[in-house]
């Protein structure tokens, strides 16, 4: 997983505008050692706990548009701030996480710097934040929008039933059934069956 540490008069480019002072304050006060990754389609950002050799470590996919960047990175620096709290007696995505990611996401809202629909969807979250952005259908969705380069890709949700699609890695497979929140699909080579997210991007074959 190639990675590259980002110059920090850079990480503005990365961030919507208006954004890049709270989160640079959050990265100077904290020791941040922060990298971007090439795209990663099981994760969009990570994050390594300080120890007694180095500083805390994140990591955010380049990627991604600047909301989902900010988005992310905000995610990672809530369990950096939980970590500060209470260390590795808590769960990564409980109550104690939760509290400070809503709390961090509110500050930036009550700057108005996301767009209206973005905006509509984070606030409907504050409540009970999901574990990852990829777990946020409707927000991911929302996000999508905001990319660049995403006409080449679709979402497995719009394709129509038995159709042929292709991932990253030049698999190939058949859309079937919904099975509860995932689509079965069947990977055209094997015959064998795997689950995708309604919103996992793929390509046309």
């Amino acid at each position: 997983m190639a990675k590259k540490e980002v110059p920090i008069g850079q990480l503005q480019d990365y961030l919507p505008d208006g954004t890049y002072g709270p989160v640079l304050e959050y990265i100077r006060d904290h020791k941040v050692h922060l990298t971007v990754a090439r795209e990663r389609k099981s994760l969009l950002g990570d994050y390594r706990h300080r120890t007694n050799l180095d500083n805390h470590r994140i990591s955010v996919n380049g990627n991604l548009n600047k909301y989902s960047f900010l988005i992310t990175l905000l995610h990672e620096l809530a369990h950096l701030l939980t970590f500060e709290k209470h260390g590795n007696i808590v769960l990564s995505h409980g109550v104690e996480w939760k509290g400070i990611y809503s709390g961090m996401l509110a500050q930036f809202l009550n700057h108005k710097v996301f767009p209206p629909d973005i905006e509509k969807e984070l606030i409907s979250s504050l409540k009970n934040p999901a574990a990852s952005t990829c777990a946020e259908d409707a927000l991911l969705r929302i996000l999508r929008k905001y990319d660049p380069n995403n006409s080449r890709h679709r979402l497995v949700e719009e394709l129509p039933l038995n159709s042929l699609f292709k991932t990253s890695d030049g698999k190939v497979f058949q859309k079937k059934e919904k099975l509860r929140k995932r689509f079965q699909c069947i990977e055209v080579k094997t015959g064998k069956l795997y689950l995708f997210s309604p919103v996992y991007e793929v390509l046309d074959v």
